[in-house]
């Protein structure tokens, strides 16, 4: 489940992510109703398997029935943000009645390793993911301004990479996120999330909410309550002619 609304005084209407239809919105009815088959199965952060009538607008739940409820996250003041985010994150980027296989398979997988030992950069791995996933992964083995494989030592969501010395502009980031970065997209994901805690690793999570977010163009209201993703260094004011002159 991705998001939950009030309908009428009994009823909601439930947006979830399934592999065949893509995003989906129905009506679950009388589910606030205390004798309701559904109530309790269609809460967010549930993995359920779902029966629908097909509505003219739109569909009816007629029954659900619980895979996972991710009990660990629902217990784990700071799992809950993390789950948060990445549904937020999901409803936005997911488009109605459009099959997404791999996106439903990324949400369930990142949940269900939230849900053990997690990592520290796990949401933002996700993040950066669901960028990969969406067409717009940023430019991280060269500048991403004037092509050179040189050092890259700022992020620019608006060039769309990260740059070198002589092209910086953005946010200033540091070699250890750069690399981890690196890890995620790479094909290295698995070494990435068993890296402990460290400020790359929030760094790496700041960044790919700057960027998702830019992407979308609108905030993740729940990445900014999460615990490691805290304000991001100021921005590089100097124009990229007067940075290469340093």
């Amino acid at each position: 489940m991705l998001r939950t609304m009030r309908l009428g005084e009994a009823d909601r209407i439930i947006t979830f992510i399934t592999p065949e239809h893509g995003k989906v919105r129905a009506v679950a009815k009388g589910v606030r109703k205390t004798k309701s088959k559904l109530a309790g199965r269609l809460d967010l952060l549930t993995h359920v398997s779902l029966m629908c009538w097909k509505g003219r607008e739109l569909d009816v739940i007629t029954q659900a029935e619980v895979i996972d409820v991710f009990r660990p996250i629902r217990e784990d003041l700071d799992k809950m943000p993390v789950a948060f985010t990445m549904l937020e994150a999901v409803d936005q980027v997911a488009v109605e009645r459009h099959p997404m296989p791999e996106l439903f398979t990324m949400l369930v997988g990142a949940l269900t390793t939230l849900a053990g030992d997690g990592g520290a950069v796990l949401l933002g791995a996700f993040l950066w993911k669901l960028l990969s996933l969406e067409g717009v992964s940023p430019v991280v083995e060269q500048c991403a301004a004037c092509g050179e494989p040189a050092e890259l030592v700022a992020f620019d969501e608006g060039v769309g990479g990260f740059l070198c010395r002589s092209c910086r502009s953005g946010q200033a980031v540091s070699p250890e996120a750069v690399a981890l970065i690196r890890q995620i997209l790479g094909g290295h994901l698995r070494k990435a999330l068993a890296e402990p805690p460290s400020r790359a690793t929030a760094e790496v999570e700041r960044l790919a909410t700057v960027a998702i977010e830019y992407h979308l163009d609108r905030r993740l209201r729940s990445a900014h309550t999460t615990s490691s993703t805290s304000p991001l260094p100021p921005r590089i004011a100097v124009a990229p002619e007067v940075a290469s002159a340093e």
